[in-house]
Formats: structure tokens, sequence, C-alpha cells
């Protein structure tokens, strides 16, 4: 009798096991060879129609709901703005140019690109080519630089659209990604403006100017964006944009700490922390705002390519065990590199706000975004939270429509297999 109950209960055991979740298993071939891409909210227990309506909720919330950061003007003519900061950004614009042509809309892509080229876009002199990095919502420029990472975007979702629409309609659109791409590579430094690649280091310099040129930004480093360009932008550039991805997986080594996965908001190009005097980085060299997009870069990076796969996936683990560490629930936006809490000079204050550091849903959900790399099972607790997160005003007030919900946006994208890379066959 006792060995029947012991069969009977080890029976009831491999039932329940072989109904509970199936392990998350991160891909060994990237999007690039094989065009396909995990739902991982699906492998995480989620029904494709749950997953494809809470996607849909979540774009209708950032373009078109009362919360929105998309405003349309002038009938064909529209713009992402910043609204804690009250301008439009070449980062959100490119952004939202990236979000349409993922989600086929060329509309919104359409309206977009038609406010940046007639507000930011330099059509002369020695910044042709290039976008004005600020401007206001009527399209006065705040500012007549670019930033690299606006540029970096505004060709790859440039290069998408013409792969999936062709480029016979309002727009010419690898027409106008090779203009940027040929305008960088026809600037000496002569007039103070340089390539927004670092052609020496072969990465991506934080703005083309002499003063940005001499060191990078780890966020702005997505390599295979670079290979996106070697397929499909046709400039006679397809082996520099190679090495280009190579390197900047190579930085990506160097930048991120070997114990916590945290990388500083800036840094020098061999991957330390950029001293701005007197030995100080004054929090450039810490964990913040821009340093919140790298999860989800490198995730992007394995997911389209997998060309880094060993180090990406000890990468993701090494993050998500980092943020659980500090409490899932409560983790905060701001860290020096070494996992320790920054002074209270150097958190950086978000919009005019008060120095405070946040449980911020932006960084929820690019660690999120990180499970594509990762087989551990906290992996399910980040992409619960993700899927139950709210873009929402915090506790002291401050709400980040822009910033905090383009980020939350991407990651959904991400996770649920709808940010891919675009070819012609598609």
């Amino acid at each position: 009798m006792k060995k029947l109950m012991i069969i009977a209960a080890l029976s009831v055991a491999a039932v329940f096991v072989s109904c509970g979740p199936k392990p998350l298993v991160p891909a060994e071939k990237g999007g690039f060879e094989t065009g396909k891409y995990r739902n991982v909210f699906v492998e995480a227990g989620y029904s494709p129609k749950e997953v494809d309506a809470k996607l849909n909720e979540v774009f209708e919330e950032v373009f078109f709901g009362p919360d929105k950061v998309y405003f349309e003007v002038e009938d064909s003519l529209a713009y992402v703005s910043d609204i804690k900061n009250n301008d439009v950004r070449t980062e959100g614009m490119s952004y939202g140019m990236m979000v349409a042509v993922q989600f086929d809309r060329q509309d919104i892509f359409d309206k977009l690109f038609r406010w940046c080229k007639k507000y930011m876009q330099h059509q002369d002199g020695p910044m042709e080519g290039y976008f004005a990095w600020s401007c206001k919502t009527d399209g006065t420029r705040n500012a007549q630089g670019p930033a690299s990472d606006g540029e970096l975007y505004y060709v790859t979702a440039l290069l998408f659209a013409s792969n999936l629409w062709g480029d016979d309609g309002a727009f010419d659109y690898k027409a106008e990604a090779q203009h940027i791409l040929d305008c960088a590579f026809a600037k000496d430094g002569s007039q103070g403006v340089k390539n927004f690649i670092n052609t020496e280091h072969k990465l991506i310099t934080f703005t083309p100017d002499n003063w940005g040129y001499t060191y990078t930004d780890p966020s702005y480093h997505i390599p295979a964006f670079y290979e996106v360009w070697a397929k499909y932008a046709d400039d006679g550039r397809a082996d520099f944009w190679n090495e280009c991805a190579a390197a900047s997986r190579e930085y990506l080594h160097k930048a991120i700490h070997p114990e916590t996965g945290l990388n500083p908001d800036q840094s020098n190009y061999d991957g330390t922390i950029r001293v701005l005097f007197n030995g100080r980085h004054f929090g450039s060299g810490n964990f913040r705002y821009d340093s919140w997009r790298v999860p989800m870069n490198i995730a992007m990076d394995y997911s389209w390519s997998c060309a880094d796969k060993e180090w990406q996936r000890e990468y993701g683990k090494k993050i998500q065990n980092f943020f659980y560490g500090q409490g899932i629930d409560t983790f905060v936006d701001q860290y020096c590199v070494d996992g320790s809490l920054p002074e209270e000079n150097e958190i950086l204050p978000a919009g005019g706000w008060t120095r405070v550091l946040r449980h911020s849903v932006g960084l929820v959900s690019t660690v999120a975004a990180a499970s594509l790399l990762c087989d551990h099972e906290i992996s399910r607790e980040f992409i619960d939270r993700l899927w139950n997160s709210k873009n929402e005003p915090y506790e002291d007030g401050y709400f980040d429509a822009y910033y905090d919900g383009l980020l939350r946006l991407f990651a959904f994208m991400h996770l649920s297999g709808n940010y891919r890379v675009i070819t012609p066959e598609n």
C-alpha cells in the first residue's frame, strides 16, 4: 500500500510539473538569420489575445490617450514632445518614427519626419544633414547642434521605412538615410562639426562637435543598428558598419561594471568613467536616466543579431540580479556603478524637479526587457511587474509621459516580439 501511495504521489507531481510554466529559453539565433522573434509574454503565461490587447493599449496611451506625447499640427505634420521639458527632441522624434514603422503606421511616420525636415534638419551650412536636437513645440530651435543618438535612430528608422513601404511615396526614405550618412562623412571638423561616429574608434560620439567627439554615452550603443546599415544603406560603407558593430560590443564589455552590470551615464571610448575636472565626474559616471536604456539595447542586439550571446546572457542575469537584490518593487533609478547610492549632490533632477530617487517605470521597463537574455526564474517577476505597470504620477507628483512612456512602450514591443528587423521581404 505504501509503495502504491508513493507511486501515486510521484504521478501527481509529474502531472503538475508538466502543466506548470515552461522555462524561459533565450534564442540561439537572431532575427537577422531566422526572421523570428520571441513573444516572451506568451512564454510567461499570458495569452496571445491578452498580449495583443495590452500592446495596443500601451501604444494608444502614448500616441492618442489623455497623457499622449504625440501631437498633429498643420494638417500634415506631427511632433513628439518631452512634456515635462516642454520641447521637441530628436530623441523623441526618432523614437516616434521607429515605433511608427514597427506598427506599420506610415501616416504617423511621414508626419513626424516632415516636421523634422521642416524645423530640425539643417539643409545647408556646416551642419547640413544633421538635426537640431531640441526645438520649441512651434519649431523654433532651442539649440542648433545635434545629439548623435537622434541620427542613429533616424537612419535606422528610415531604412526600415524604405524596406517596408518603398521609396515612391512622400519621401525617398533610403535616399534620406543615405543623405544623413553622406553628410556625416563630409564633415572633417574644420568648422567645429564632425562625424557623429568617431572614425578612429568606430564608436558613436556623444555629440558630433569638438567637445562631444572625444567621448561617448553607453546608451547610444546599439550594435545591431550598424548591421542594418551594412545590409540596407547601400552607401558603400558596409565593411565599416560591421566594424562599428563589433567595436560597439567590445566597448560595452569595458563600460559595464563586472559585478553589478551597471554602466555610467557617460564614458571615455575605452569604457572608463569620464572625469570632468578635479578628478570628479559629478554624477556623469553614475547609472542614471540615459543609462536605463542599456539593458534594453543589449536585449535588442541579442534578439536581432545574437553575435555576442554568451557575454550578453551573463549580463542579463547580472543586471536583473542586481535590481532584484535591491528589491524588485523598491529599487531606485540612480546608482553609482559599484551599486552604492549616489551622494545627494550627484542625483540628477528631472524636468526641474528636486533631487529625488524614484522607483521609475522607465527603468522597470528596460530591466524587464532584459528577460530576452535570461533563463532564470526571477525574469518572470520582472515581466509581471512590467505587465502590471502604470505610467502615472509618482507620490511626489512627478510624472513623465514622455521618457517613461516611450521606454515602457519599447519594452512591451520587445517582449511581445514586435520590435523587429524590417527587411524588404517583410
